[in-house]
């Protein structure tokens, strides 16, 4: 039983998934990768995690993670060489994680709307990229003044984060590519173009 590998439920596009491929790949650690077809969930998933939506990992013992943020700590604190979870500066690893969470909690639901405006008609669709703008201010006002959103080096704020910038900045391209979030703008380019983004966005199986 111990030489079976974790198993990841996943979902190529999914920014929580692709978050949780990148902590797992810095980490070096070897799963078995299953591609989930979102209209034929493998039983597999449903059997560990009826609530169904990945990313999910299973571990040989057969505990399941099964929140993306969950998944890139395990990780992280199997293997961090990049010192993404700050691990000797337990006041700057609360302040990413407050950070993360603006972006899950707040940014998020306001994304789902900017991108499926047509299901939520109470509020236009610019109506809601305003509201999201609040956090891409954020983030623009921090990225003035250092390259990441931590400092000087991508960590875990970064890649939870960024896969949902890029998502709202998908949903009308050529509004973001001129709007004022030039720094928003590069630090995005540069975490889409990181060797570890590039691999896991690679096709695999399914």
């Amino acid at each position: 039983m111990s030489n079976r590998l974790p198993i990841l439920y996943t979902f190529r596009r999914c920014p929580y998934a692709m978050r949780a491929r990148m902590a797992i790949n810095i980490a070096g650690i070897s799963v078995e990768q299953i591609e989930v077809s979102l209209k034929n969930k493998p039983q597999g998933l449903l059997n560990c995690s009826p609530k169904a939506t990945v990313p999910v990992v299973v571990l040989p013992d057969g505990d399941v993670i099964e929140q993306s943020r969950d998944i890139m700590v395990w990780a992280l604190q199997k293997s961090d060489p990049g010192n993404w979870l700050f691990s000797e500066d337990r006041l700057k690893y609360q302040q990413m994680m407050q950070l993360v969470d603006k972006c899950d909690l707040e940014f998020k639901p306001l994304l789902d709307r900017y991108k499926y405006f047509d299901r939520h008609p109470e509020f236009s669709q610019e109506d809601y990229r305003h509201r999201a703008e609040i956090f891409l201010k954020e983030l623009e006002t921090t990225l003035a003044k250092q390259g990441f959103l931590t400092g000087e080096h991508i960590r875990f704020a970064d890649v939870a984060i960024f896969p949902f910038i890029r998502q709202f900045a998908a949903v009308d391209g050529e509004w973001f590519k001129h709007s004022s979030y030039k720094n928003v703008h590069r630090w995005l380019n540069v975490c889409i173009n990181t060797e570890v983004f590039q691999k896991i966005m690679e096709k695999h199986g399914g």
